[in-house]
């Protein structure tokens, strides 16, 4: 997995910047309820999409576990504190919303999403809100070449699947509510910018190589066309679960 204290400084040009950040955050924004006044943003990473979750009345806190997220995020002007989302050091019922953008698609350990679900759900008033992406890496899948390449060395019961975060919330106490999508800006794969990628580990929670190499696999990404050619940009799903 990547080393995202490493990775702060560049993570937002690697990941659509700005464009990308507003889209997630609208779409975050757009399935709050009218009534909600405190949002905690799980993974905020640096911030780029918290800083823009604004609206009057919404006081947001950012948390994650990377202190050079969490350190960017700050000087995002977002109140960011370094927090694990199975663990958060808040009282029960004390918030309206938890956000999770582009977070359970990491949490490979067996349990993790579960936990985060089930730890969103004490935090949350009744009434309250989780709102969080779901299949984030099969969003990737546009029917490219470069899809097709990967499809053979895909991992197995994504962390993120929508029917399984689906009954972990029911297990949590928590209903399905809406959904909305929102397109990944500037995340149109290149095969140059996938083969390096893959090379950096970026890839850890979608692509496992069989009967091959990560090196072998982008040199056979060397291959393809248009190498600098974006292919199609992914949609992401998001969805709200409400505390009964």
């Amino acid at each position: 997995m990547l080393d995202y204290d490493a990775e702060a400084g560049a993570y937002d040009a690697t990941r659509g910047g700005v464009p990308r950040a507003e889209a997630a955050a609208a779409a975050v924004l757009g399935l709050l309820p009218p009534h909600a006044r405190t949002l905690l943003d799980l993974g905020c990473g640096t911030g780029i999409v918290t800083a823009r979750l604004t609206r009057p009345g919404l006081t947001v806190l950012g948390a994650d576990t990377s202190y050079g997220m969490a350190s960017a995020a700050a000087r995002r002007g977002v109140r960011a504190v370094l927090a694990s989302g199975t663990r958060l050091p808040l009282r029960t019922a004390s918030l309206d919303a938890v956000g999770a953008v582009w977070l359970l698609h990491l949490l490979r350990e067996p349990g993790a999403v579960p936990a985060l679900m089930a730890e969103a759900a004490r935090v949350l008033r009744p009434g309250g809100v989780l709102v969080t992406t779901v299949d984030k890496d099969a969003a990737h899948d546009v029917g490219s070449d470069i899809d097709a390449l990967f499809a053979p060395h895909l991992t197995t019961g994504p962390a993120d699947a929508s029917r399984d975060v689906e009954a972990y919330a029911a297990r949590a106490g928590l209903r399905p509510d809406r959904e909305t999508r929102f397109t990944g800006h500037g995340q149109g794969r290149t095969p140059r910018a996938a083969a390096a990628d893959l090379l950096a580990g970026r890839y850890a929670s979608r692509i496992s190589p069989r009967g091959t190499t990560p090196g072998e696999l982008a040199a056979r990404l060397a291959e393809l066309p248009g190498q600098d050619a974006p292919r199609a940009e992914p949609t992401y799903r998001v969805r709200s679960f409400v505390r009964g």
